[in-house]
């Protein structure tokens, strides 16, 4: 069985049992959390397609940890006009546990 969900901007399948890096929650550690934005559900041969959204779906999942990705590296160069610009960035996540499905 696996779901397809939206948090953050962003499309995830899931299952039950995955681990997965989500956008920044505002939620503390060991707390669990409900997904209603569904879009898709899964079950073997029955597939149940949202429009937007699947009706009563949740997908419920535990908060793990809260961290920064790796560092990224930004360089803007001009050439020939002695310009050059270094910036780096380190994006939020917030990493679940899937706990459960509903349809």
């Amino acid at each position: 069985m696996y779901a397809v969900i939206v948090t953050g901007g962003k499309q995830y399948k899931v299952a039950e049992g995955e681990y997965l890096k989500v956008e920044k929650l505002e939620v503390p550690t060991g707390e669990t959390i409900t997904i209603d934005k569904v879009l898709l559900v899964a079950n073997g041969e029955q597939i149940n397609i949202g429009a937007p959204v699947v009706e009563g779906a949740k997908v419920t999942a535990e908060v793990i940890s809260q961290g920064r990705h790796d560092k990224i590296r930004i360089i803007k160069f001009r050439r020939r006009k002695h310009h050059m610009k270094r910036q780096g960035h380190r994006q939020w996540y917030t990493e679940i546990k899937i706990t459960g499905i509903s349809a």
